[in-house]
């Protein structure tokens, strides 16, 4: 089962009908379903067919500020739990993730268009995230002192209620992330889910229920799309919430910074990315194709991490770019229940609209198609835009699809300056076979992360992620993110003498 049906009015269906075995859900609260105060619901529609593939609850402010009431509620007992039992629960989080892959597998494709490729991809690092989080909370402890006739000391405590904002393109590796960080570190946490995948969302909190993390620790949240700013602005808000951490478009990441801003709320903010992938002369060429195929178009290249941007020398572009779009033309968009499709549905219409208007202005700009083309309603083939110059769009927009364009350069320093051209700093690649080159390229690369020799598309949750300019700001994984969901205290203790 994966959820309940929720209470209220049956919804207006769009598309031409639901399909058998619909799926549905309510908010999550206290480790149950439950209807939204409201008792309205919304719908999500299946990107490969147009059907309906959920129902779930519309939460509105007031579920919100009941969700902070509970997390507030629940703070002082698991912030007091030592952090071998909060590894404890994590890692039994972890050894249920294939108890619940098919699951998870149903509603990422029925509500996202997931290929079983992609699926896969985000079941491993859902299952790293829980032993990297669980590593970190043995580590942190209950993160006070012992020593309490220390005369000084600086210690660090959880946060408190912490808002998770995490979107529908990786719904398990960013969503498990954005939950089980700073639950690793004492802090109870609200999530809001993608109003693209409430089902999928709400699962990983009966998951980690169900692992044993106590009723009322992690709330769900999900809610019609027209009702998103609503429920975020109440939630920041809310006194008890004090970390707020989002991962997804700058657009809604500046408005979400701003929103906390007004209320003194630190907020981890991984945002948009236009991945450049540098192909320096010496680079293997077979091995540099695989990088930018895998980069570019898994999950249709829906990645804030996906290679965006190929910038190769010319004096392997021709070889390069052939080999390339060889590849890539064997890539057709299809139904994944179809076997063999390893490029589903782009997400919504509106990114179909989009992509299709930035392939219509480089190709009248001057751009050469090398393969793919306009999307067919919601499908989009692997597509090569070579000869992108700074007049186009593309240029300079994340294209957040399954298309790449080709930047040709003349010098090290030149493919450096047009990487670095460029308002986002994710991720990076550079693939050459001379290791001490490549490695003076990559130090010069504004991006958060540079992989050499490996795809721009990555994931380890031992490491810390995160960008540099409009990507965003702190970062998720390992050590690092300690600052991002705990509070740093200095406390003094002065002995008093005893009288005589």
């Amino acid at each position: 089962m994966n959820g309940m049906e929720t209470a209220g009015s049956p919804p207006q269906k769009r598309g031409s009908g639901a399909p058998e075995g619909l799926l549905k859900t309510g908010l999550f609260v206290k480790g149950v379903h439950q209807a939204a105060a409201a008792g309205a619901v919304f719908e999500r529609l299946d990107p490969s067919t147009g059907l309906v593939s959920s129902i779930a609850a519309d939460g509105r402010a007031a579920d919100a500020e009941q969700m902070v009431s509970v997390a507030a509620a629940s703070f002082s007992a698991w912030s007091g739990l030592g952090g071998a039992e909060r590894a404890a629960i994590l890692r039994r989080a972890k050894a249920l993730v294939p108890r619940y892959a098919a699951r998870f597998q149903d509603s990422m494709l029925r509500e996202t268009g997931a290929t079983a490729e992609w699926v896969e991809f985000n079941l491993r690092v859902a299952a790293d995230v829980f032993e990297a989080t669980a590593q970190l909370a043995e580590q942190f402890g209950n993160g006070r002192s012992q020593q309490a006739d220390e005369p000084s000391q600086a210690v660090r405590v959880p946060a408190g209620v912490c808002l998770a904002i995490a979107p529908w393109n990786a719904p398990l590796a960013l969503g498990i992330r954005a939950i089980a960080f700073p639950l690793a570190f004492g802090n109870t946490v609200i999530f809001k889910a993608s109003e693209l995948c409430p089902v999928t969302h709400v699962l990983l909190g009966e998951l980690l229920h169900e692992a044993g993390l106590p009723a009322g620790v992690l709330s769900i949240l999900t809610n019609a799309p027209e009702n998103s700013r609503e429920v975020v602005e109440t939630l920041i808000a809310c006194a008890p919430v004090r970390r707020v951490n989002f991962t997804g478009s700058t657009r809604v990441g500046r408005i979400i910074a701003g929103i906390a801003a007004s209320h003194l709320k630190r907020c981890l903010l991984e945002l948009g990315g236009k991945s450049p992938l540098i192909v320096l002369p010496d680079a293997d060429i077979g091995q540099t194709v695989e990088a930018a195929l895998f980069g570019a178009y898994l999950n249709s290249g829906q990645i804030c991490m996906a290679t965006d941007r190929i910038i190769v020398d010319h004096a392997i572009a021709d070889a390069f770019v052939a080999a390339l779009a060889e590849r890539a033309s064997a890539l057709t968009a299809g139904d994944p229940r179809n076997p063999g499709v390893r490029i589903g549905p782009l997400a919504t219409s509106s990114i179909a609209v989009r992509l299709s208007a930035l392939i219509e202005d480089a190709v009248t700009k001057g751009g050469v198609l090398r393969s793919g083309g306009p999307a067919r309603g919601q499908f989009m083939d692997a597509t090569v835009i070579d000869h992108v110059s700074p007049m186009m769009r593309i240029y300079s927009e994340e294209c957040f699809g399954p298309l790449v364009g080709i930047y040709r350069v003349g010098s090290v320093e030149e493919a450096v300056t047009v990487a670095n051209d460029c308002e986002y700093g994710l991720s990076s690649a550079v693939f050459g076979s001379d290791l001490s080159a490549a490695r003076a390229v990559a130090d010069q690369l504004e991006t958060g992360i540079c992989h050499i020799n490996s795809a721009t598309v990555a994931d380890d949750p031992f490491m810390p992620f995160g960008g540099v300019k409009s990507s965003g700001y702190g970062r998720f994984g390992g050590p690092g993110c300690l600052d991002e969901f705990t509070e740093l205290r200095w406390i003094t203790s002065k002995r008093v003498p005893r009288e005589a």
